[in-house]
Formats: C-alpha cells, sequence, structure tokens
C-alpha cells in the first residue's frame, strides 16, 4: 500500500488549501471528505451572505472574483470547486473517515470504503455538523430545525428562532418577510455583537416596532407538538403556540473523534492542544487546520484567519523531511 506524505480529513477551505500547498511542494496527498466539496458551505443558508469581502477568503492567492462586495454561498461554492477542477486536486467524496491511529511513525487510517497509510495527517473537519443540542423534553420533535436553508417552507407559520447569532437573525428576517409569525427565544440580554453590522440595526428595528417578538434573557424548557414553553427574564414561565422551532444554537467539533484520534482537549471549551507555529498537536505529525482548532469556541477562527495553517503546516512537515 503506498504511504501518502499527508493525509487530510476534510475538503473545506482550508483542507483544500492544505491540498494545494503539498501540491507546490511536491508530496503526494489525498483529502478525504464525508461529503461534497466544501461540504458545509454547500448546506448553507441558499441565500447567505459572508461577513468577509471576497479577497479574505481567497486560498493560495486565487483570485475570487465577486459580483458583490460580499459574496454570497453559490458564490463561494463556485471560487471552491472550481479550484479543485482546475488544480485536480486529489480528493475521495462522500467518504468518512472513521478512525485514525498510529504504527510507529505511520498513521492507518480506516475510513467507510478502505484504508490508507500516511506519514502526516491533517484535520481539518470544521464544526459544522454536530448541533449545540439544547437537550430540552420535544426537541427530536419533527418540527425543531438545527438546520435553515430557505424561508418559504415557512410561511403563514407561528415560527419560534432560538438564539441571536447571524444564522439566528437570518432566519429570523427571511421567515417574517415570507408571512411567518416570528418569536425569538434569547438567552442573552442583547443580539449578539457579533451579527452582520448591516443586519444587526434591521432585526433590531423589526423588535422594536414588534414585527419580530423577541424575549431576551429566556431560556425554551420544553417543545410540544403545538407549542413552546420557556421561561422568561422574571423566571416566569410562558406558553405560545408553534409550528416550527429553528433552533439555530450553533455547532460543534467531533470532539469523540479528535479524542479517538489521541488528541487532548482542554477546560470547559475543550480546546484541541497544538503548537500554535506548527499546528501539530501532542501527536507528533498529527495537524489541526481551520474552525476545528477553536474547540466550543467557534467563532475564534474561520476562513480568513486560519488560511495561514496550510503553510505552516507543510512548512514543518518539509522542514523535517
Amino acid at each position: 500500500m503506498e504511504i501518502l506524505d499527508i493525509l487530510i480529513i476534510g475538503g473545506g477551505p482550508i483542507g483544500l488549501n492544505c491540498a494545494l500547498e503539498a501540491q507546490k511542494n511536491n508530496l503526494t496527498y489525498l483529502i478525504i471528505e464525508k461529503g461534497t466539496i466544501v461540504n458545509s458551505l454547500y448546506h448553507y443558508p441558499l441565500y447567505m451572505r459572508f461577513f468577509s469581502t471576497a479577497e479574505k477568503l481567497e486560498i493560495d492567492g486565487i483570485p475570487f472574483i465577486s459580483t458583490a462586495p460580499k459574496p454570497g454561498r453559490q458564490e463561494a461554492l463556485e471560487y471552491y470547486q472550481g479550484i479543485a477542477r482546475q488544480r485536480e486536486i486529489n480528493i475521495n467524496l462522500y467518504e468518512k473517515v472513521l478512525k485514525v491511529s498510529k504504527t510507529g511513525d505511520i498513521f492507518d487510517i480506516e475510513t467507510s470504503k478502505s484504508t490508507y497509510k500516511a506519514k502526516n495527517v491533517v484535520i481539518s473537519t470544521g464544526f459544522y455538523d454536530i448541533p449545540n443540542l439544547m437537550d430540552v423534553p420535544g426537541e427530536n420533535l419533527p418540527k425543531v430545525k438545527h438546520y435553515y436553508t430557505e424561508p418559504y417552507p415557512y410561511a403563514k407559520q407561528k415560527v419560534v428562532v432560538v438564539g441571536s447569532s447571524n444564522s439566528a437573525v437570518d432566519a429570523a428576517l427571511e421567515t417574517y418577510r415570507k408571512g411567518a409569525d416570528v418569536t425569538m427565544i434569547i438567552r442573552h440580554s442583547e443580539i449578539s455583537k457579533s451579527v452582520k453590522y448591516w443586519v444587526k440595526p434591521d432585526i433590531e428595528n423589526r423588535i422594536a416596532e414588534g414585527s419580530i417578538k423577541a424575549f431576551f434573557n429566556s431560556e425554551i424548557v420544553e417543545i410540544t407538538e403545538n407549542s413552546v414553553i420557556f421561561k422568561d427574564e422574571n423566571g416566569q414561565t410562558n406558553e405560545i403556540e408553534n409550528d416550527f422551532v429553528l433552533a439555530l444554537t450553533g455547532y460543534l467539533p467531533d470532539f469523540e473523534f479528535l479524542r479517538n484520534s489521541g488528541i487532548e482537549l482542554q477546560g470547559d471549551c475543550m480546546n484541541p492542544l497544538y503548537h500554535p507555529e506548527t499546528m501539530e498537536t501532542n501527536v507528533p505529525n498529527l495537524y489541526l487546520a481551520g474552525v476545528v482548532c477553536g474547540g466550543k469556541d467557534t467563532h475564534l477562527w474561520f476562513i480568513e484567519n486560519s488560511r495561514i495553517h496550510a503553510e505552516m503546516i507543510v512548512g514543518h512537515i518539509v522542514s523535517g523531511r
């Protein structure tokens, strides 16, 4: 069996960037991706626009041409998938990595379809696959959605949106404008400061005028077939009629996979242990790249500030050859 120089787990923007860096340094490599190319972006809301401008989303210096100041989901898909085609990146799609183990200096990688060997492994799996659950009765009902794609299914429905991040605010505004009766349940005292600056005044004005109802310092305690029960900021229990719950409370990395790969997780935020100058974990030759580095703090790393990980990782690998 061929022993690869690098096996990259995850075909998102940073995984692709690692592959491009490996190509430039004449290293043998393979990306294993459980879905399609940039799978997380594919599952983003259909009309989502990035906070970042196009040039901050570029990888390997390849120009990202956008017709708008803030590119959208479709433009990003065209850009990253176009790079994978044009640069003929070695990537296996719809193949899930099940286990990473090490014998001596060589990693054994077991997937849903095959097994591989590599001298180095890069985990660049992001965090979009595991919802941050509320752990309340009724959360498993079919009407509860942890992912939001478009507003049309919610026209003329009573919708509760949980959270106040970008995804929650976008969902609240879009469903309201398609005719939904929208109520936001927010654990904090205000709309998140991280909400896109051109969207934040919109949601605050809609709340102020009463078009969208919002309960701050509040928390859902139960979801039933026809209602949502929550405690408000005064500690009083309220019940409102409801058709759908959009529980957009964030997402988490696959901590079990990281731990089973031998990576130490530290503190309440489950921060994976790695060297900040090389991205190498406590397991020699096992690296992290991209947003997975932040543990539960999924707002710490994103495309524009983790693009450098690819060069750091491959540079460290090449220096040790």
